[in-house]
């Protein structure tokens, strides 16, 4: 299976997809469907119910859902239970909420929208501007977000032709980079903001992002140039990358006196937003 992954958004809440090229069909995520449609605070432990409370579901369980590599809460890919959408309209059946039928014309809107995509790919960079748009974020922060995305797809495609594995080595180098740079594992860097099931780079501010860039661009550009063959030398070349980055953070902080690695998070940055604009609006209305 050709997958795709991707993180698809209903009321503004996300559930985590991946698209089956040979199949051309979407696979949802069951616990963030349920998660969506019933808001319970232990999905798990819903889906347990649920499938005792309807014995036909439970039977065929396993032919609904697969198992899919997605990205867990803890920014790792584990196998996730995955469903397309058949499969998901059949687990729907067995949750009473008045979210379902909206939900289902969601899942066709996603499927259809795909499609299209796959005439023109500039419809999936338009559909991304939308979503981060309806999220709150800047125009100038949703255009850098989007190129360390493809950034990124570089480097790990990089990776891939070194033999680089998915999973633990991904996540090992990727902490490489972030640590040489920023000082700070991923771990840290989303404790120092706040975050628990948040993704790092959607909170990272401008500067953050073009430095976290330019370090995935100097190991991907690094790795090319030197062909590492082991981990042990993917390793290297991820900690050179992350130090090109770290030379141009200590340049900027030397100019500005202050440090660029910031603990504001897309949260506090846009309720501060919020707060200065209701005061201003108070100033106004004196």
């Amino acid at each position: 299976m050709t997958q795709k992954q991707a993180i698809q958004l209903f009321e503004e809440k996300k559930v985590r997809t991946v698209w089956d090229d040979k199949q051309e069909k979407w696979y949802f995520s069951v616990a963030d469907v349920v998660g969506v449609l019933t808001d319970s605070t232990d999905v798990k432990q819903y889906i347990k119910k649920m499938r005792m409370r309807d014995s036909a579901l439970n039977a065929n369980w396993g032919t609904i859902c697969t198992p899919l590599q997605m990205t867990a809460a803890d920014g790792k890919r584990r196998k996730i239970q995955a469903a397309p959408m058949e499969g998901i309209f059949r687990i729907i059946q067995s949750i009473p909420s008045p979210k379902a039928e909206p939900f289902k014309l969601w899942m066709a809107q996603v499927a259809s929208n795909r499609i299209d995509q796959l005439q023109d790919p500039e419809l999936s960079i338009n559909q991304a501007m939308l979503d981060y748009k309806r999220l709150g974020y800047s125009d100038s922060w949703i255009n850098q977000r989007l190129k360390s995305i493809e950034v990124r797809k570089e480097l790990t495609d990089e990776w891939r032709r070194r033999g680089v594995e998915e999973g633990m080595q991904f996540a090992t180098l990727t902490d490489i980079i972030t640590q040489t740079w920023s000082g700070k594992t991923t771990k840290e860097y989303k404790r120092f903001k706040g975050l628990k099931k948040e993704n790092l780079r959607d909170n990272m501010t401008n500067t953050e992002l073009i430095l976290n860039m330019l370090a995935e661009t100097a190991t991907t550009d690094l790795s090319k140039e030197q062909n590492p063959e082991t981990f042990e030398e993917n390793m290297n070349v991820a900690q050179k990358g992350g130090n090109v980055a770290r030379s141009a953070r200590t340049a900027l902080e030397k100019e500005l006196g202050h440090s660029v690695v910031s603990p504001l998070s897309v949260k506090k940055y846009l309720k501060s937003t919020l707060s200065d604009e209701q005061e201003l609006s108070e100033n106004n209305n004196e």
